[in-house]
């Protein structure tokens, strides 16, 4: 029995998928088909996918062409399955032409010729795309539209702000920009918000209202009871309010959460954060107001906290050096929460240079997340035997920018905002840039 396999993600599997499948079969008897798991598309940068590996592996299933489905979940897996099966012949479409030769060590390689005119990619552009209007005046701004070329569900078509002198480059590009925000709404479906935090209220209000979908910038508010109205609001008509920390969509940060709530580090007892940047304030416009150390870095260093802790701390205080360039703005502030039997930190800063790392320390060992951890793409799980400690590496795209947009394109498909950050984590991060506001008062 001459035994074929081959590989494929499989999305939205369409007529060009069968022929290769067909083409596949007639090569031998027996036909394994490997479709690659969600988790492995995300490692090598394929992040457009729409389906589940479960919707996938059951459209393979249903041609009824394969003999055995089975998943690939790592690189060189294809040299462990062509040898755990005995498998004769190795086959994928031709544009993959030589790519390959390698595994004609282990068997046959054929390269079947592809069905022209028709591929997921262009499947997925005729479901269409998200038309987002950009909001804000930092140069941050360049990156998120730079990063969205790699989204296909996102169209960034519109940019608006009170102040273009650090986003000339962006604003050649863009064939829609103004600064009546009203008037972008008009020409998209959603909008990204990235503005000076006392302005999110009234700009996400003024979205939902015209009915556009919103990915802002944490904090999504300054007041609880401002964020309990936003979320009334964007329930009543139907919209996604989502809130934009890159951090937790990347996949390494998401598996370092599974790591602690699988309790390998035993009961967590402490988590502690530090982010700061030695910032010039260059990358904002020349007239518009200026982020504080908490504004800035606050949401980022708090999540972590909150979603390993959770959200009923007992106890917050906060220690504060002024930033005296922009009077009114922090350039360094801890935040100290006490539970009832765990403790967290939080050092951020934008004046102060620290080592930007997150320590998540256990009863049975502890994870070491590296600066900048915000970023994180590798971490170890540390215990007191150093032969137990475990390196975790996970492929990370550009600055995790990408991975929100996907994220935000799934949400407003499917209607589900909260897969990655839940409101009770949002609403904490808003009380405690609530708190840090009245902490004189």
């Amino acid at each position: 029995m001459v035994k074929v396999i081959t590989y494929g993600t499989y999305d939205l599997l369409h007529y060009g998928h069968i022929k290769l499948l067909e083409r596949a079969k007639a090569l031998g008897d027996y036909l394994i088909v490997g479709v690659t798991a969600d988790d492995f598309d995300r490692q090598r940068g394929k992040i457009n996918v729409q389906q589940t590996l479960e919707e996938r592996v059951a459209a393979v299933k249903a041609t009824g062409i394969a003999d055995k489905i089975i998943v690939e979940e790592y690189e060189g897996q294809k040299i462990d399955d062509i040898k755990r099966y005995e498998v004769d012949i190795f086959t994928v479409g031709s544009d993959w032409e030589g790519y390959f030769d390698y595994l004609n060590e282990f068997c046959k390689v054929v390269y079947l010729p592809r069905t022209q005119g028709v591929s997921s990619s262009d499947l997925r552009a005729e479901k269409g795309s998200v038309k987002i209007g950009m909001l804000g005046y930092s140069s941050f701004l360049d990156k998120v539209y730079n990063e969205s070329k790699f989204v296909n569900a996102v169209n960034v078509t519109a940019l608006c702000s009170s102040d273009f002198t650090k986003l000339e480059e962006v604003q050649k590009e863009i064939s829609f920009s103004t600064d009546c925000y009203g008037a972008m709404l008009d020409n998209v479906d959603a909008v990204y918000i990235h503005s000076h935090p006392t302005l999110h209220y009234d700009e996400i209000c003024h979205a939902l209202k015209k009915g556009k979908h919103v990915l802002c910038e944490s904090p999504i508010a300054l007041q609880k009871k401002q964020y309990d109205e936003l979320i009334q609001l964007a329930e009543k008509n139907n919209l996604i309010l989502m809130e934009a920390i890159r951090t937790a969509y990347m996949l390494a940060y998401s598996r370092l959460l599974l790591i602690v709530k699988s309790g390998k580090i035993g009961k967590v007892v402490s988590v502690d954060a530090t982010c700061t940047s030695l910032r010039t304030y260059g990358n904002f416009g020349e007239k518009s107001k200026k982020w504080g150390s908490m504004e800035g870095w606050g949401p980022t260093a708090l999540l972590p906290i909150f979603q390993i802790l959770g959200t009923d701390y007992t106890e917050i205080n906060f220690f504060t050096v002024e930033d005296k360039s922009y009077p009114g703005t922090d350039a360094f502030t801890k935040v100290n929460l006490n539970y009832p039997d765990v403790t967290a930190t939080i050092k951020v800063g934008t004046g102060v240079k620290s080592e930007g790392e997150l320590i998540v320390s256990g009863t049975k060992g502890y994870i070491y997340v590296p600066a900048p951890w915000w970023k994180t793409d590798y971490f170890e799980v540390r215990y007191e035997n150093p032969e137990n400690n475990k390196r975790q590496f996970y492929q990370l795209e550009g600055d995790g920018i990408r991975y929100e947009l996907v994220e935000f394109a799934h949400a407003i498909q499917n209607g589900n905002a909260e897969f990655y950050i839940n409101r009770n984590v949002t609403k904490a991060i808003v009380g405690v840039m609530e708190k840090f506001r009245n902490r004189n008062c």
